[in-house]
């Protein structure tokens, strides 16, 4: 099946020197949940942006709905608007993406770029607002804001937009437990709600919520193993190989043993 994105041979270096993906391959089937997980430095969130045609391969191919994603198709003005308008990229740290003097204008840039006229932007955003639960947050400045807000305050700029494929870099990285809650409850909700799902992560409890599809990086930028959540959470192999979970070693009088080191393991429910 082809998917809704694809990624063949995909290769990307920083600098020219600095590999971050290599050769990877990977479909994202419409309405899926995907989860990239991999230790730091793995090519996670190279691997989003690439999605996202925020940078290009240096080799290998990009396509959304079959169409070629690359600098050259991205000058077409409407292709560009045609991609922009499906794909919507959260970037880990929420300040990259918060710039307007309001919470309100925040959430209207996107519909105002995309040309849909001030009142079709505000009823969107007023909408998200609501659904966000951050409606009196509406007239506050981003400085002013708390972490997990400015999370919410960045995730809801890019829902105005209705993208149908949604690109999250470590969306509970950072967050107190209750934030953390209710991002897996909006991001559940989400998929529920015909999107699909990209997420990038590194938190193995998270990928348990999803119970998605997960890819796997390893520490040399390389597609490990595609496969159902379960059976990837249960392959501690896999998981010791690329740097998820550690072993511990203890040493008694006349003896060592060791044993898997992961909270997640450990209180999987």
């Amino acid at each position: 099946m082809e998917g809704i994105i694809a990624l063949r041979g995909v290769h990307y270096s920083y600098h020219g020197r600095i590999p971050a993906l290599a050769g990877v391959d990977l479909t994202v089937q419409e309405g899926k949940k995907l989860a990239v997980i991999g230790a730091n430095g793995s090519g996670k969130s190279t691997l989003l942006q690439v999605m996202a045609a925020l940078i290009h391969p240096h080799k290998g191919e990009v396509r959304f709905r079959g169409r070629v994603v690359s600098r050259e198709a991205l000058e077409n003005k409407g292709f560009l608007r045609y991609f922009r308008e499906r794909v919507g990229y959260v970037f880990q740290d929420p300040e990259v993406q918060l710039f307007c003097p309001t919470v309100l204008e925040e959430l209207m840039f996107g519909p105002l770029q995309l040309g849909l006229g001030e009142k079709v932007a505000r009823e969107r955003s007023l909408e998200v607002l609501e659904m966000l639960s951050i409606e009196g947050l509406r007239d506050r400045p981003s400085y002013m804001l708390s972490g997990g807000e400015k999370k919410r305050v960045a995730i809801g700029s890019v829902l105005t937009m209705n993208p149908e494929l949604l690109l999250f870099d470590e969306p509970t990285n950072g967050l107190d437990p209750r934030t953390q809650s209710f991002m897996v409850e909006l991001l559940l909700a989400l998929h529920e709600a015909g999107k699909t799902l990209v997420v990038a992560t590194h938190d193995l409890g998270l990928v348990d919520e999803l119970q998605g599809t997960v890819a796997v990086l390893s520490e040399d930028h390389r597609l490990e193993k595609t496969g159902p959540a379960e059976e990837i959470l249960d392959d501690e192999a896999l998981l010791l190989r690329v740097n998820l979970i550690h072993e511990h070693l203890h040493r008694h009088p006349g003896e060592a043993h060791r044993h898997i080191h992961s909270h997640f393991l450990l209180h999987r429910h």
